[in-house]
């Protein structure tokens, strides 16, 4: 599964390798590791606009959320919002 596209609100989600990389290779998921927690910075960095909380939550977010995504996912605004509100403290 490497390299793969992942779309928001139909449109190709970008790394973000601007603002942390974590791997070279692109997102992944089903599991912990450095392309998901790619995909995990991204779709946090896309949705907050922040880099610094962004980064501080990829790591619990691929964790909790990414690694137990199956192949075939659909993810929220609002459970990424849920997910951000119950981790307040870590950035």
């Amino acid at each position: 599964m490497d390299g793969l596209v992942v779309t928001v609100d139909g449109k190709r989600l970008d790394e973000h390798y601007e603002v942390k990389r974590f791997t070279k290779f692109g997102f992944e998921w089903t599991y912990e590791g450095d392309s998901p927690q790619q995909l995990a910075l991204a779709i946090l960095f896309d949705r907050l606009a922040n880099k610094e909380h962004a980064i501080g939550l990829s790591e619990p977010f691929m964790k909790t959320v990414i690694a137990n995504l199956d192949n075939d996912w659909k993810l929220t605004g609002e459970e990424i919002d849920a997910f951000v509100r119950s981790n307040p403290g870590m950035k």
